[in-house]
């Protein structure tokens, strides 16, 4: 684990303080860890709405109820496997790329402009 024991300090105005505070929170985190994160050289990503998590909750079931299909049709034997496993592993990979979109932070772009001061 890195061991944070040099502090830095910098003067802010109170928007900036405010705008500083609120990003952090948007994203669940503290300000330290939201400016690491910065210093990094990401820009870490908003947390996700309610709308997100019931999405993904539902990718979820249809993936579940998609391996109970596949069971019973496995059971009685009028399945075609390659497909059921090509529709599952384009479930998974949907519910994975819809995560990293909403979850992941970017990598921030050189754009230096307006860091002077």
């Amino acid at each position: 684990m890195l061991k944070h024991d040099i502090q830095i300090n910098f003067r802010v105005n109170a928007e900036e303080q405010e705008l500083l505070h609120t990003n952090a929170k948007k994203c669940g985190l503290s300000v330290a860890k939201y400016l690491r994160s910065l210093i990094h050289g990401y820009v870490p990503k908003e947390q996700p709405s309610a709308d997100y998590k019931a999405l993904i909750r539902e990718l979820h079931a249809i993936g579940n109820s998609m391996n109970q299909i596949a069971a019973r049709a496995n059971a009685t034997g009028f399945f075609l496997k390659e497909q059921y496993a090509e529709e599952a592993k384009a479930l998974s990979t949907a519910i994975l790329d819809i995560q990293k979109a909403a979850l992941l932070p970017e990598k921030m772009h050189g754009n230096d402009e307006d860091m002077a001061g």
